[in-house]
């Protein structure tokens, strides 16, 4: 890329980076996308996702799915287009760009745009799928899941340090909740108080022996969320606590341990699982392993999977979000490097350049 396209790029990025798409805000960014895409000359269609059940919000978000050519792609590129909370703007200096989304994941879906590009001028057949409520539930990517277009790879793109995972850990999510007696504080014998049901019950839980995988590592365990009570001087009669373990294998032991544990002092109910997945390599690629979540698991009708991006994940999510130039670039080079090197594992792909005739091979199916 010569600097003039990389200046774009950057200002493309910090345009995306300045709409706040906070999950289940995301409409603005969406059609900012679309309409950029379509300006790039891809076919770009949009996919409703409806807001949660019980949300009080009502606007509009959407997948935005964006064809470099007519037909079934070869490659889908797809990462996501929510952030999590709060919204910092974009700024940048000479080698980084800095603000909510950078790394995780908007400096990723500027890095696929380009590798598309060149793809395109390859005749390797390629789409974008961008989508959104990956940091909440998933709930794009099973929207999209239900209308596959028929790719028979797909390159998922999360901050690895543009490393391929060779794995990537599940989640569980998990409500604790104790209920009590309300009463007035100075007779605490009248009470019965859930908040002291709740400590007991999460110390308990931490004690729970987690499994271990030899090559992936540990499953890890966060107490994120406390709530109860109702004021300093009354007896608490209700408190609940938000729990995510990181699952490195399936869940049903972990799920009975943790029911045990607490069962004395309060319930627990499971309202979310993403499973634990092994992910393809490829040769002569440096590799990871994530210890974080991502879509690949509801996509799994978008083809074979890939996780690998730019950027730290240790600085997402973080007030000091960023994400390297140069990191960007190379990634451009690395999706499209194996991209043809997945077309050349497919009998009869090939690219213009690959092709002796100088005509694109047949595409998927053919």
């Amino acid at each position: 890329m010569n600097p003039t396209q990389q200046q774009e790029a950057v200002a493309l990025l910090r345009r995306l980076m300045d709409i706040d798409s906070t999950t289940y805000a995301e409409g603005a960014v969406g059609t900012y996308l679309a309409d950029a895409l379509r300006a790039r000359n891809f076919a770009v269609e949009l996919m409703p996702v409806p807001q949660p059940e019980g949300s009080s919000s009502t606007a509009e978000r959407f997948n935005v799915y964006a064809a470099a050519q007519p037909g079934a792609p070869l490659v889908t590129f797809s990462t996501h287009m929510d952030t999590v909370p709060p919204w910092i703007a974009s700024s940048e200096d000479e080698e980084f760009v800095y603000g909510r989304g950078a790394c995780d994941a908007k400096g990723i879906i500027v890095a696929m745009i380009l590798a598309a590009e060149q793809l395109r001028a390859k005749s390797l057949p390629v789409a974008l799928l961008f989508v959104v409520g990956e940091e909440r539930d998933s709930a794009g990517a099973k929207i999209a899941n239900e209308q596959p277009r028929g790719s028979r790879f797909l390159i998922n793109g999360e901050p690895t340090d543009n490393r391929l995972a060779l794995a990537s850990k599940g989640a569980l999510r998990a409500s604790v909740t104790a209920t009590g007696k309300m009463a007035h504080s100075a007779y605490p014998e009248l009470g019965e108080s859930a908040i002291h049901k709740l400590v007991q019950a999460l110390d308990a839980v931490l004690q729970v022996a987690l499994p271990v995988s030899e090559d992936v590592g540990p499953s890890t365990l966060n107490i994120g969320l406390l709530e109860g009570g109702r004021a300093p001087n009354v007896i608490a009669d209700e408190a609940s606590a938000q729990v995510l373990v990181r699952l490195v294998g399936p869940s049903e032991q972990t799920r009975a341990e943790l029911k045990a544990a607490a069962a004395p002092f309060a319930e627990v109910d499971f309202t979310l699982e993403i499973p634990f997945v092994r992910l393809k390599a490829m040769e002569g690629l440096p590799t990871m392993i994530a210890a974080f979540t991502t879509d690949v698991p509801a996509l799994t009708n978008w083809g074979e999977p890939m996780l690998l991006g730019p950027g730290s994940i240790h600085v997402a999510h973080t007030t000091g979000e960023r994400i390297r130039k140069q990191e960007m670039w190379d990634a451009v080079e690395l999706y499209v490097q194996v991209a043809e090197r997945l077309a050349a594992s497919v009998p009869g792909e090939q690219t213009v350049e690959q092709s002796d005739a100088g005509v694109a091979g047949p595409g998927p199916g053919a």
